[in-house]
């Protein structure tokens, strides 16, 4: 399905029925990312309506050309709640940049959000640690097969490049990758506007939403110690770090990050009922 919003149009999907969890891919691919593990997730556990959004530039959402910065993706985003889910209340899941998303919709929305889950989350972090880059296995035969622009994508995302992550690679974030606004992705906007105009959670001491933060200790792409700074707000995270785990982790630790999920959802749901 396709919404109008203020700066050009956004394509969501959604599952099921129940409680609403809108859910916020990474940049650089698209929704079809986040719905190939989440999905699995909630044929055990019923009663959550998924909301899978196509981000601003991103697979078959549309920008017009006066979107310049995150502040205008998450008011797109921001239109298509609204319209989605008037005065309802909601969780967020968001991955990379869109866990980045996701902080700024709890900021600008608080008393909406009920739960919040990060994988990965890039954050409003001017001076980041910079991770070393790490590579835990490599078939240099496999990488000289490919396609370079699919190679490149692979190599940076991935820290397990052999055959096995390659299918994964290729079935849940290359579909994506074939459909973003290059144009786009590749203007001066993370220079002059990634970062949103506000500092995230300033003037909140303590953030009460139930939270669960997920983070790869070999992720050479957003450092597990940046992170850290998430605790001194989320005083109801639970905070992972995974060894043998990098940007991808829900592709590295599947099942893990499933289940770590699984028991978000339990105390958002206590939270709900309660």
């Amino acid at each position: 399905m396709i919404c109008s919003v203020s700066k050009g149009s956004i394509f969501y999907e959604i599952a099921g029925e129940g409680f609403p969890i809108v859910i916020l891919h990474a940049m650089g691919t698209d929704h079809r990312s986040m719905k190939a593990w989440i999905e699995p997730i909630f044929e055990r556990i019923p009663g959550y309506k998924r909301i899978y959004v196509d981000l601003p530039a991103h697979g078959y959402s549309q920008i017009s050309n006066d979107l310049k910065s995150s502040d205008d993706i998450r008011q797109n985003l921001l239109d298509l709640i609204d319209y989605i889910l008037p005065q309802q209340r909601f969780s967020l899941i968001g991955t990379s940049y869109g866990g980045y998303l996701a902080q700024g919709i709890l900021h600008q929305r608080p008393e909406q959000v009920k739960g919040i889950c990060l994988l990965s989350p890039a954050l409003h972090m001017r001076n980041r640690v910079q991770p070393e880059k790490v590579v835990l296995t490599r078939d240099e035969e496999l990488l000289n097969q490919l396609d370079p622009n699919i190679r490149a994508g692979f190599e940076t995302l991935m820290i397990y490049q052999d055959s096995k992550h390659l299918e994964y690679f290729l079935r849940e974030i290359q579909p994506g990758r074939l459909l973003v606004n290059r144009d786009f992705l590749l203007s001066d906007w993370r220079e002059k506007g990634y970062f949103f105009h506000e500092e995230l959670f300033a003037e909140i001491d303590d953030v009460d939403q139930p939270a669960l933060i997920i983070t790869g200790k070999q992720d050479t792409i957003c450092s597990y110690k940046d992170t850290f700074i998430l605790l001194d707000k989320f005083h109801r995270a639970s905070f992972v770090v995974m060894d043998q785990a990098g940007h991808m982790l829900q592709i590295e630790k599947r099942e893990l990050v499933q289940e770590l999920v699984s028991e978000w959802l339990d105390r958002v749901n206590y939270e709900k009922e309660g």
